[in-house]
This record gives C-alpha cells, sequence and structure tokens, in this order.
C-alpha cells in the first residue's frame, strides 16, 4: 500500500525530535516508516521538501497567533505573534534550523495580507513594514536558537577571570545565574519590548512626516 504524504511529515517530526537536524536522513527516515527510499519521492522531490512539510505541520500545529484578530492592537499582535511563533519553535528539537529560509507557502499568504493591512492601517510606510517583519523573525529564530543551545550545555560556575570584572560579575550573578527559571523568558521579553517601542517610535516619525 503506498504511503501518504501525511504520514512521511508526522514521522519526520517525531525522527527530528528524536535525532536532530544533523542527523536526520531520508535513509532513517524510510528506515522509521519501513519503506524504501525512493518512496518517499511520489511526495517529496527531496530532503529540503521534506523539511519544508515540517516546518508547516510545526507551525499549523504550534503558532496560533498568525492572524491579527478583530480589534487587536498593531502592538499587541506583535507581541502574541512572536510569543506564538517563539512557542511553537521551543516544542519541536532544531525547529528554528528547520525554520530557517523558508518561505511562507501558499496557506500563509492570506495571513500575511492580514498582518500587511494591520500595519498599514495603522500608518506605517511599506518598506517599514516589509523590513520589521523579518527582522521580528530573525529575532525570535535567533532567541530560540540560543536558548535551545544553551539548555544542552552543563551549568558551569564563574571562573576566577570574573574577579577582575566586578560590575560584570555582580549583574552576571544577580541577574543571570541565580534567575534561571525564567530568565529565558525574561530575556526574550524585554527585547520583543525594546522592538516594539522602537516601532513606535518609526511610526511616530513617519506619520510627523506626513503631516504638511
Amino acid at each position: 500500500m503506498p504511503i501518504a504524504r501525511e504520514q512521511i511529515t508526522h514521522a519526520a517530526v517525531a525522527l527530528l525530535d528524536e535525532v536532530g537536524i544533523d542527523q536526520f536522513t531520508t535513509r532513517r527516515l524510510a528506515e522509521r516508516l519501513g519503506v524504501q527510499q525512493p518512496a518517499l519521492y511520489w511526495h517529496f522531490k527531496n530532503k529540503r521538501e521534506i523539511l519544508d512539510a515540517v516546518n508547516e505541520h510545526i507551525m499549523l500545529e504550534g503558532h496560533l497567533s498568525r492572524v491579527p484578530q478583530p480589534g487587536e492592537s498593531w502592538q499587541d499582535f506583535v507581541r502574541s505573534n512572536a510569543r506564538s511563533f517563539r512557542d511553537s519553535l521551543l516544542a519541536h528539537r532544531d525547529a528554528a534550523r528547520v525554520h530557517a529560509g523558508t518561505r511562507p507557502g501558499p496557506s500563509d499568504l492570506a495571513g500575511v495580507e492580514a498582518q500587511m493591512r494591520l500595519y498599514i492601517d495603522a500608518g506605517f510606510d511599506e518598506p517599514t513594514l516589509a523590513y520589521a517583519g523579518i527582522a521580528i523573525s530573525r529575532y525570535v529564530m535567533g532567541s530560540v536558537l540560543e536558548e535551545q543551545a544553551e539548555h544542552e550545555r552543563p551549568a558551569e560556575p564563574l571562573t576566577a577571570e570574573f574577579d577582575n570584572y566586578p560590575t560584570l560579575k555582580r549583574i552576571v550573578e544577580t541577574h543571570l545565574v541565580n534567575d534561571q527559571p525564567d530568565i529565558d523568558e525574561r530575556t526574550f521579553e524585554l527585547g520583543l519590548d525594546l522592538i516594539v517601542r522602537g516601532l513606535e517610535s518609526r511610526l511616530a516619525s513617519t506619520l510627523a512626516a506626513a503631516v504638511p
């Protein structure tokens, strides 16, 4: 019986969680499914297309704030969208690396259009909203990459060299070592707030320049 595209995608997500992207191969995927590798290529041209399907699955599964809600401000949407994107990437091993370099698919276009309309209606010029979307996406992916990489390292005490840098040592000990349970969340939220504040300032300048 031919294997279904959805079966391949679900198995690929499970394999990614198990071995990570560096050990993800079509041979391993075929073995997991109990088929020969050519069976995969009835639905996918190559490994990249399989990973694109994995990314689409992860986004549909966990990225629940991709479209502005009625009456939602652009500031609230930026925050909810970024948090939802981050949550979806953190839910699966190496998901940020899988997502990197992908492009919106047909199922994403209506949501992207709604986002663009929200920002334009708020007064943003087109260059700003085009590049801001990319900047926010890269911020989220970079944050997730750093979080997951940091969690793979064992905790280490500060070395004696820090004694020569008292300000740095105090800040690290006070905010970055003893605050581990929510350090990722607080760091992410601070960066996200800085992005929103920067966009607010950019928007104010754009609107002021438009006044005759």
